[in-house]
């Protein structure tokens, strides 16, 4: 079989080989190429909130119809803290019962800085009131100009249930939002053709600065995690896509590229605006995907649940604080609450699972030290699967509110239908 070098799958896994090479090689040289991950994560990110807003004000504005927004989003929460739930329960399952914590030598904590994490997690306020806080803007543009994804998405909201209510008149800004947000789709097209060089950087930084024998100490925790994000996603999502119809391992092979260059960069938000346009090429509406995907990116991320619950109890473990039920039933509630903050970038679960274990001070917040070294691997696994999770979401609500082309599905699995370049 012929190698297609100008495949950007290709390309990425290519990257990721070679950086994964170099980090061990020269591992010094390779912690020093991070600066080519950040740069292209950044470059992503300037794109997010412009995107997100233009696409979520199509969406509900070119509905003309204030209930039928309603109708959708109230549906995609519903199943978001459903299916999130699931997650964070099958991570408290699957580490109760193979312990990866149990025996773990805590001195390994002893002298490692866990300052920037629990600084931020203390910085963070919590609670309902805290949270509404959080999504309302002081003001529009500064949101934007800040990429805070939820006050951007509020202030989107409001704007297309306004030009929905408005409606003809309202039609010529929508217009020419669509030719904006076409533009900004260029720019995307533009910058996914240098991500094989953020997926190289990272990868190098990665092995270079953790080395490949990080590894091994916390390995057993890996393996429980990707296993459990591996059983989630054909086991919990199988069910749900096949229950609408559709294989959840012919969605995987459709947002293949998406899956790498997540896989590379540790972000699902880099691959958050290619992602929006291929579930439109699948047959979700624009007006759906606009919705789901961007509220999703907050509410539905069940990598991250799952990681959160597992790291929880690991850390418990770890320190031999025994937990019973109604502990583990008072943790589980306090994460389907700080879940929600946790953002799609590399990090931010990390930073959540510190926010968590200070709002549950059963378990010492100092144990995350244990975790530093890994988590640039878990991060990995947790962010495919909260991609592959919105991602499911999106075709699901597009199904249930009968705004899915089964005919344009077809032709997408088959290859007649591709990324607009």
């Amino acid at each position: 079989m012929r190698i297609n070098f100008k495949n950007l799958t290709v390309q990425v896994l290519i990257a990721i080989v070679l950086g994964i090479i170099v980090g061990a090689t020269f591992p010094e040289f390779g912690a020093k190429l991070k600066i080519l991950a950040d740069i292209f994560i950044k470059l992503i990110k300037m794109l997010i909130a412009p995107i997100i807003f233009l696409t979520v004000v199509i969406g509900i504005g070119s509905m003309g119809d204030v209930k039928k927004v309603g109708k959708i989003g109230g549906k995609a929460l519903i199943y978001f803290e459903i299916v999130s739930t699931f997650a964070l329960a099958i991570g408290l399952i699957v580490v109760n019962i193979v312990k990866p914590g149990k025996g773990f030598n805590t001195a390994a904590a002893n002298g490692a800085d866990v300052s920037q994490y629990t600084e931020a997690a203390a910085a963070t306020e919590h609670g309902i009131g805290a949270f509404i806080m959080q999504i309302i803007p002081d003001n529009v543009v500064g949101a934007l100009a800040n990429g805070e994804l939820l006050p951007v998405l509020f202030s989107a909201v409001l704007f297309g249930i306004a030009a929905a209510a408005i409606g003809e008149p309202a039609k010529p800004v929508i217009k020419f939002f669509e030719q904006v947000a076409d533009i900004f789709f260029k720019i995307v097209n533009m910058v996914m053709k240098v991500s094989p060089i953020g997926a190289f950087g990272a990868m190098s930084y990665t092995i270079g600065n953790f080395g490949l024998k990080s590894l091994g100490n916390l390995g057993f925790l890996m393996l429980s995690v990707y296993i459990t994000m591996f059983i989630f996603i054909v086991v919990i999502i199988g069910l749900i896509t096949r229950y609408f119809g559709f294989s959840i391992f012919k969605f995987i092979k459709y947002i293949k590229d998406e899956i790498f260059i997540v896989i590379g960069t540790s972000s699902s938000e880099s691959a958050l605006p290619s992602m929006m346009r291929k579930l439109e090429n699948y047959g979700c509406s624009k007006q759906v995907v606009g919705l789901v995907i961007p509220t999703g990116y907050s509410f539905n991320l069940d990598g991250t649940s799952i990681y959160l619950s597992m790291a929880a109890i690991f850390i418990a473990q770890a320190y031999g604080v025994d937990l019973d039920v109604w502990h583990q039933i008072t943790l589980l509630a306090i994460l389907m609450l700080t879940s929600k903050g946790a953002a799609g970038v590399t990090g931010s679960g990390f930073i959540t699972l510190a926010a968590t274990l200070a709002a549950f001070p059963m378990i010492p917040v100092e144990g995350i030290a244990l975790l530093i070294g890994v988590d640039r691997f878990m991060s990995e696994a947790r962010a495919v699967t909260n991609l592959i999770g919105n991602g499911v979401a999106t075709v699901v609500v597009s199904k249930m509110e009968k705004e899915f082309d089964p005919e344009q599905e077809k032709r997408a699995l088959a290859g007649e239908v591709t990324t607009q370049q």
